[in-house]
């Protein structure tokens, strides 16, 4: 199955890459690109093939919570790519202790699912060859970008992102016409505006075709992950 090959080349590269500290690797895309799923079963590949510890953090467990993302109108498209994620937070947490001359004291997570509720989880302390997978929206906007050792970009069409995100998403909306509404007024408009002014497919290490789930592509690596360290 072409879907097993690839998650076997994306272990080997993920595993390819040396660092003097945990290897944290991205996995960035829109919405309904298929990134969970694929941190999940690389994750589980990459269990299969190292004694190396993975860690598996999502990035939607990094919100702002609701009340604070008052910067924009919260159905707008600047709420969704510029005001709902806490970076500091991704930052100070997970990606600077997991870095160089980092104490790899970590906390996976610091809201619930629907950023409603903070977690008070303890901090984890990660050893030193430890391999972080992690997915979400934005993950290379540029105060993130450079913390990365590895990014993976999960390409798919905005016409999938709308078909994907009506059937995902339209039970806990309310319905599918609302979920379009949303899908067309905020998230896509917000991930149309981080596509133009980032350009994600052209600044990650490793680029993934997921139209198709049962086959997705593997393009060319695009940037060595060894040329520049990150931070």
């Amino acid at each position: 199955m072409r879907r097993q090959t690839l998650l076997s080349q994306l272990a080997s590269h993920v595993l390819s890459v040396q660092r003097p500290h945990p290897t944290r690797v991205a996995l960035d895309g829109c919405s309904a690109a298929g990134k969970t799923t694929l941190a999940d079963e690389l994750a589980e590949t990459l269990a299969a093939q190292t004694e190396r510890p993975v860690i598996r953090v999502g990035a939607d467990y990094f919100k702002r919570a609701r009340p604070l993302r008052t910067a924009y109108p919260q159905d707008s498209p600047e709420s969704h790519y510029l005001d709902s994620w806490d970076n500091a937070a991704i930052l100070a947490d997970l990606l600077v202790p997991l870095g160089p001359s980092g104490n790899r004291r970590y906390r996976p997570a610091v809201m619930n699912l629907m950023a409603t509720e903070y977690l008070d989880l303890p901090y984890e302390t990660a050893a030193e060859d430890a391999i972080l997978v992690a997915d979400g929206c934005f993950l290379q906007r540029p105060e993130l970008e450079q913390h990365w050792d590895l990014r993976i970009y999960l390409h798919v069409s905005f016409e999938t992102v709308l078909r994907r995100g009506i059937e995902r998403d339209q039970a806990w909306m309310g319905d599918a016409a609302e979920a379009e509404r949303r899908y067309l007024s905020k998230y896509i408009p917000g991930e149309r505006l981080y596509v133009k002014e980032i350009d994600p497919a052209s600044r990650a290490h490793i680029v993934v075709d997921n139209t198709d789930f049962e086959n997705p592509e593997l393009y060319s690596t695009l940037r060595s992950q060894s040329s520049t360290p990150a931070t």
